[in-house]
């Protein structure tokens, strides 16, 4: 399937300080960096800032991050230390880390020590969603908002987070219109070129990023249908930033139709909710919808969901793709696989490593599974 994206999305995922980011940043926005969903994009985007995915895309080695983290530790934190070693993330003005695993408490460790950033919060996080947990959570975020306005000199008031929650809202409204293409018969576009919008998105300002969506939507509902695809697959597991794994994947005819990974459309796009208190709404969203398996007494809930979108999306097969020395995806795909097969879904589990590498063993992986699906 022929790519059709603006090369401004193509500039963001090969190069996270590229051209958007570094007009936002010479117009006055600082770009503060996260690592994790469960940090509510928009109160990294009260105006004068923005949310800045970490990433650190064609790392291929860590050889100085290994020396401060183990090389059996996830190789995402690995790859960010290195990136963040090799003064990769000089365009970015402040961290916020969450408390999500022992892994990027590592990073966070380590980067506050190697190369302390001129602003960063570590947010702690509860296990569960229950109100006490939300209450929890919600002065967790309050303190970060204290210290961005402090250290910022920005607005961190009610009105303010609740521009940017509408705001933020437009911007995934967007989103969900290219994600609902992906469920035609013959999709428009590919599930790696969605994921490079999703990549994009989380990299640049949101006020940015919007025309370029509407440009590209536009040109997708132009264009003629192709032929239909060999198989429609999804792709679940640990985060996955590297939009050239799903191409991999796509490669032998298959169309990624659906994802539920960190950072994907699956339930990334659900639209947030402005409560009186904005704050406490956004801790509980975030407590309640991540569905990441750090999350206790959710098992069922999340393996629900995947056969849910399994089923809306009319998906042959699933690819369980998780990263490697990840402890809680670990567990989490044998269970999610034992749900996927008892619900008659046909379900391949590989492991991956944070970008490129072993792309002949998955294209070999994916060819003998698509063979027992028939297609």
């Amino acid at each position: 399937m022929r790519s059709v994206l603006p090369e401004v999305i193509n500039d963001l995922v090969e190069n996270p300080a590229g051209t958007l980011v570094q007009e936002a940043r010479q117009a006055g926005a600082r770009a503060i960096g996260y690592t994790c969903s469960f940090v509510p994009e928009p109160l990294l985007s009260v105006p004068g800032l923005f949310p800045h995915r970490m990433r650190a895309p064609g790392c291929c080695g860590t050889p100085m991050a290994d020396t401060y983290l183990s090389s059996v530790l996830c190789s995402y934190p690995r790859a960010v230390l290195e990136r963040a070693l090799d003064g990769g993330f000089d365009h970015v003005d402040g961290w916020v880390f969450v408390a999500s695993c022992d892994h990027v408490r590592r990073l966070h460790d380590n980067l506050a020590y190697l190369q302390e950033p001129p602003f960063h919060v570590m947010l702690d996080l509860p296990h569960k969603s229950d109100p006490p947990a939300v209450d929890w959570y919600a002065d967790e975020l309050r303190r970060l908002l204290r210290g961005l306005g402090e250290h910022f000199g920005v607005a961190v008031d009610d009105d303010t987070v609740r521009g940017a929650i509408a705001t933020h809202n437009e911007h995934l409204s967007l989103l969900r219109v290219l994600d609902a293409l992906r469920g035609n018969p013959v999709p428009p576009l590919s599930g790696a070129d969605f994921h490079r919008v999703l990549v994009a998105s989380s990299t640049a300002p949101k006020d940015r990023m919007a025309p370029v969506l509407k440009e590209l939507t536009a040109r997708l509902l132009e264009q003629p249908p192709g032929p239909p695809p060999r198989a429609r697959l999804m792709v679940a597991g640990s985060t996955i930033d590297d939009p050239g794994y799903l191409s991999v994947i796509e490669s032998l005819g298959a169309v990624v139709v659906a994802d539920r990974f960190c950072f994907g459309g699956m339930p990334g796009l659900s639209p947030l909710a402005c409560d009186q208190d904005p704050v406490r709404g956004l801790a509980r969203q975030a407590l309640s919808t991540t569905q990441c398996p750090r999350m206790m007494g959710a098992v069922a809930t999340r393996a629900a969901y995947v056969v849910q979108k399994v089923r809306e999306r009319e998906v042959d097969g699933v690819v369980l793709a998780t990263m490697k020395f990840c402890d809680l995806w670990g567990m989490e795909s044998r269970l999610l696989a034992d749900a996927l097969r008892e619900a008659g879904v046909p379900v391949l589990r590989v492991e991956r490593e944070t970008a490129g590498g072993a792309e002949g063993q998955l294209r070999t992986r994916v060819q003998a599974f698509l063979e027992t699906l028939g297609r």
